[in-house]
Order: C-alpha cells, then sequence, then structure tokens
C-alpha cells in the first residue's frame, strides 16, 4: 500500500531534469518571501511550478529562465508565500455538518443565553415532529457561565418542547439529554455505566442528563443518519472551510464508510480539493475480535487510491485507537498517574487535596495495546492514538516500547494525539520511541477550559506543565499540529499565534477577559519556526507524505500558500489575523481571496 511509484521516479531525476530551460513553467512567483521550511527553514525570493510540481526555487534571476510568454507570473510585492498546511487530526465530516445544525458557537454562556439559544432552534422547527431529535452542537461546555455552574437535564426541561433534545460539548467527550430524551434512551439509576463511559448522577444517584464518552452511544442510535445528499454536503462545506485556511492535506482522525463515501464522491468529480487521510476506528472489543482489522483492509480495498500523486486523492492507512477521554472537568475522563485533586472544603472555602479518582483505566489493557498495535503494523497501518492524560500516555509509550522492539514495530509511525498532560520522565521517550505528538496549539491559552476546567483539579505541580508543547520540543520530540476541528472553531491561524505566546487575547480589539489574562502556565511559547514546522513536514511525516509535501523544494509537489502578512516578522499577536490569500495544490488554483 505504500509504494512510491511514479513519484519516486520524479524524485529521483535531478534537477536540471525539472528545471530545463526547454520547458516553461506554468506558473512564477517572483519578488516574494518564500519560506520553504527545508532542513535549513530558508527563505528565497522566486519559484516556479510546472505540471503541478516545483522546478525551481530561489532568486528572481534565476527564475527568469522558467519564464515564457505563456507563463503566469504572479509578483508577490513581499508577500510570504510557504508550504500548504497540513492538519495532522481533524474531523471534517463533523465539522461540515456541524455549519448545517444548531450550533452554540462555541460561546461562553449563562444558563438562560443557553436556554434562549436552543429555544430559537426549537421555535424555527415549530412543526417538526414530536419525536424528532434535536441535535445541537458546539456547546462549550467548559465556559458556562459563572465558573463552575452546574448545568443538568432540568434546563433543558424547562424549554418550551415536547421533543427529545441532546447538546453536544464541542469537545466530543459529553453530551447533555433532557428528560424524555434521558427516558428514550432508557437511562435510569440503575442503569450501569457503560465500559469506558460514565453516567454522571446527583448524590441520590439519579442520571444528571450528562453522558461522557462510551455512555453517549446510548443515544447516538437515536440520531438520525445523514442521508448521502447531506454528506455530500457536509464534506464540501468542510473542503470549502479548508481552502480558506491554507489547509491542502488533512488526516481524518476517526472516519467511517459514510464519509469516505462522500469525499469518494467528491473526488472521482474533480472537486476534492485537499489531499485526504482517513483513519478507521479500532475500539477494544473489535480488536479482540478481530472485527476492526477486516473492516480496515476492506475500506482500504474500496477507498485506496495508492500513492499520493498531483492531484488530490485518499488514502486510508491509519488507524484511531482512544486510550481515555479528557482531563478537563466536569468529566475528568483522562487516564492519569496520580489522582485528581478534589475540593474537600466548601464553595465559600475550599480545600483542594488529591481525592480518589485517577479517571478511568486505559480503555486499552497493556496486553490489548501491544496485539493490536503489532497487528497493525502488521498490516502496515500506522496507530494514531488518543491519549490527553499523562497515565493514558505512559500506557502507549511502554506498549510503543515492545512494539519496537519487534521486526513489525521498527517502520511504525506511531502518533499520540492531544497529550495534555505528560509526566517530565516521559517527555524524552517520545524521541527515544520516534513518537510524533500531534498537539492541537490552541488550548494552549488562559481559558475556562484551562484555568477553569484544570487548574484545581490538576494541583499546582500538574498545572504548572500543562499542555506541555515547548517542553516536549525540548526534549527532542517531533511536535505536528492537529485542529481537532469541530472540537473548536477552524481558525488555524489563531491556534499558530497561541502556539507562539500561549495567551488567549487576540490583539487590541479583542482583549481577553482579567480572568484569562497573560500566558499559560510556566512554559514557554514554541519558536515561530518550530510551529510552522509543526503544520507542514512534521504534520506531513505523520501521513508518509514528506517526500512530496511540507516544504518547497525541487521535484515536490506544488501545494503552497499565499499570506497577507509574513508571519515571521509580524508581531506575534498579529499572527491570529492572517489571512490566506491563495490555496495551491498540485500546482492548481483552489481557493484566491478578491484582495489578491
Amino acid at each position: 500500500m505504500r509504494g512510491t511509484g511514479f513519484a519516486l521516479t520524479l524524485l529521483l531525476l535531478p534537477a536540471a531534469a525539472l528545471a530545463s530551460p526547454a520547458a516553461p513553467a506554468d506558473t512564477v512567483y517572483r519578488n516574494g518571501y518564500i519560506y520553504t521550511v527545508d532542513a535549513q527553514d530558508s527563505v528565497q525570493q522566486a519559484l516556479a511550478v510546472r505540471g503541478g510540481r516545483i522546478v525551481y526555487v530561489g532568486d528572481n534571476a534565476g527564475a527568469q529562465a522558467h519564464t515564457s510568454g505563456q507563463t503566469r507570473v504572479i509578483d508577490l510585492q513581499g508577500r510570504m508565500l510557504m508550504p500548504g498546511l497540513v492538519d495532522g487530526h481533524m474531523h471534517p465530516q463533523s465539522g461540515g455538518s456541524r455549519l448545517l445544525n444548531c450550533s452554540l458557537d462555541y460561546q461562553p454562556l449563562t444558563v438562560p443565553q443557553f436556554q434562549a439559544r436552543i429555544q430559537a432552534c426549537l421555535d424555527k422547527e415549530k412543526n417538526a415532529a414530536p419525536q424528532r431529535w434535536l441535535k445541537v452542537v458546539n456547546w462549550f461546555q467548559q465556559g458556562m457561565l459563572p465558573d463552575g455552574v452546574a448545568i443538568t437535564s432540568a434546563a433543558l426541561d424547562s424549554l418550551k418542547t415536547s421533543r427529545p433534545v441532546v447538546v453536544r460539548s464541542s469537545f466530543g467527550h459529553s453530551v447533555l439529554l433532557n428528560s424524555k430524551a434521558l427516558k428514550l434512551a432508557g437511562v435510569t439509576a440503575r442503569t450501569p455505566d457503560p465500559e469506558g463511559g460514565k453516567i454522571a448522577r446527583d448524590a441520590a444517584g439519579n442520571a444528571t442528563g450528562i453522558l461522557e464518552d462510551a455512555a453517549q452511544d446510548m443515544v447516538s442510535k437515536f440520531m438520525p443518519v445523514l442521508t448521502p445528499k447531506e454528506n455530500l454536503a457536509a464534506s464540501s462545506a468542510a473542503l470549502e472551510a479548508m481552502r480558506k485556511q491554507g489547509i491542502t492535506t488533512f488526516l481524518d482522525a476517526y472516519t467511517d464508510p459514510e464519509t469516505l463515501a462522500a469525499f469518494s464522491q467528491l473526488q472521482k468529480q474533480g472537486k476534492l480539493t485537499a489531499r485526504g487521510h482517513f483513519a478507521v476506528l479500532v475500539d477494544p472489543q473489535d480488536a479482540i475480535s478481530g472485527k476492526a482489522f477486516k473492516e480496515i483492509s476492506q475500506l482500504a480495498r474500496r477507498f485506496d487510491q495508492g500513492p499520493t500523486r498531483t492531484a488530490p486523492s485518499m488514502q486510508v492507512r491509519h488507524a484511531k485507537l482512544f486510550m481515555d477521554g479528557v482531563i478537563a472537568a466536569p468529566a475528568l475522563t483522562g487516564t492519569m498517574l496520580a489522582p485528581y485533586y478534589t475540593n474537600q472544603g466548601t464553595p465559600q472555602h475550599p480545600h483542594w487535596a488529591p481525592g480518589t479518582s485517577k479517571g478511568p483505566d486505559s480503555y486499552f489493557t497493556p496486553a490489548l495495546l501491544k496485539s493490536t498495535l503489532s497487528a497493525l503494523a502488521k498490516a502496515r497501518i500506522d496507530p494514531h492514538i488518543h491519549a490527553d492524560g499523562d497515565g493514558a500516555v505512559r500506557d502507549t509509550l511502554n506498549a510503543l516500547q515492545t512494539l519496537r522492539a519487534a521486526p513489525e514495530g521498527k517502520d511504525v509511525r506511531a502518533a499520540l494525539a492531544h497529550d495534555e498532560i505528560v509526566d517530565p520522565a516521559d517527555f524524552p521517550r517520545f524521541k527515544q520511541l520516534d513518537a510524533t505528538a500531534v498537539l492541537s496549539f490552541q488550548w494552549a491559552k488562559p481559558a475556562p477550559d484551562t484555568v477553569g476546567a484544570l487548574k484545581e483539579y490538576l494541583g499546582k505541580e500538574r498545572y504548572a506543565i500543562v499542555q506541555p508543547q515547548s517542553l516536549l520540543l525540548d526534549a527532542g520530540a517531533r511536535i505536528a499540529y492537529g485542529s481537532d476541528w469541530p472540537v473548536d472553531p477552524l481558525n488555524l491561524w489563531y491556534a499558530l499565534k497561541v502556539g507562539v505566546t500561549r495567551t488567549a487575547a487576540q490583539g487590541a480589539a479583542n482583549p481577553a477577559p482579567p480572568e484569562y489574562a497573560g500566558r499559560l502556565g510556566e512554559a514557554p511559547g514554541m519558536p515561530r519556526a518550530a510551529v510552522l514546522r509543526a503544520v507542514t513536514m512534521n504534520a506531513a511525516y505523520t501521513l508518509r507524505q514528506e517526500k512530496e509535501t511540507g516544504s518547497l523544494e525541487v521535484g515536490k509537489l506544488a501545494d503552497l500558500i499565499v499570506l497577507d502578512r509574513n508571519f515571521m516578522e509580524v508581531p506575534a499577536e498579529d499572527i491570529a489575523d492572517t489571512k490566506v490569500l491563495q490555496t495551491v495544490v498540485g500546482g492548481k488554483v483552489v481557493y484566491e481571496a478578491v484582495a489578491f
């Protein structure tokens, strides 16, 4: 499945053959700040593209030899041109479909505001049947106001409707149900917690309406399945959003046959505008039975389109594994090495001290994880593993260490996604085990989901190293970026700004609230060059695409973007306001702003 074929043949050709003056370029960019992300992070002045590949990178004088009357010459006027962005962890179908749903837009809301937004959605569908579920998305659960407010099904029961209502947390690990939905799902005080999930309960043991992780499956079966037309619309909306952000390659970190079918249809129509990689879920039970490996094989045979080529195509060569949930309150389903803290005082006089819960055990036992990784390696499928808490990270690295000692484990490109808290003893193990940390930089800022949902629950020492992006980098880890969209809005430039600054403020026009001012924790931000490498070459590496994309070098595919400002030179806070002027995939312009 990983043969290089035609692509390798091109890469082995001498540069002179690719850059022959006898064959003028299709497009030449001149007078630019061309940030290459090559081994030296060199900056050049001009770049030429022919047949979807880069045939020249250098100065203006050298580019002249590639120019003819048929060449499109673009004067960048000093603008920055760089490799297209590679989003190493997102959920495009979910993100696209949420653009079409009742959305709370990730906003911090009071309970009355929360209720009013949902009531407005209900009022728009006054003729909906009483049995039709209302699904609400992009709920910023950790941002409910005031901080620490408890929200239960009672907040939904007061709405003017007889319909079942489900509200999905933007984190993707929690849902809130009204009482009718709880009843339809069969959730009572006697319902046991499912494996890998939790039913939130009050002091009397009654379900509060919150279902965590695998417990969400109790309502998933009631959700209306998207029609093929709706799936196609969601995929199209996702690709449009990506083009505007400058994303030229993505990993769907948890796919399904319907998603693959929709993207495949767009690809056949010539409407796939980013290179698509897809990870198929492997859950513990299906790993034990072997069902998961059969499904990956079947989906790969049906949808994988072979080696990366000039036009965007699809590859199904990754498996998604969940080791735990999330470390943020109120879920606290991340697997920890030491207990979460609890308030052992009163709300008026809090006293935070270690409690008894370390969160759930890792969803894969050590033995099962080792056997699963071995089976994937033998099938030449790379694992993409959700590990949020330091206990889940430790368990994953331990299994990877065993895998590396086996013949089939030498070539595996393992990725650990999220890594929000990592024990310092495990920092160097990422490099030692050649494990890539795929991180969502936008989480490393003071905000309700960090200050409000982590600070007291982790204790001072752990909170000081939460979101250890630069700490892992300093320990030699390969850092890649993944937006995790739609957990957050798709705004990679804001995320990259946070990666550099660890601040929440988006500039003077949008200052952070006082409680979220300043930087998160004691760790510094990442250097700008490291941030850009994370979202280009390093993310491309996790997808086995680094020989074709991720940097601007002769022989590589022309996946590139033009920016309205210089990422490397503008004030750090201004990075968040970056706009993409042009997005090119395989030499073809897929997005161009009116301003360009």
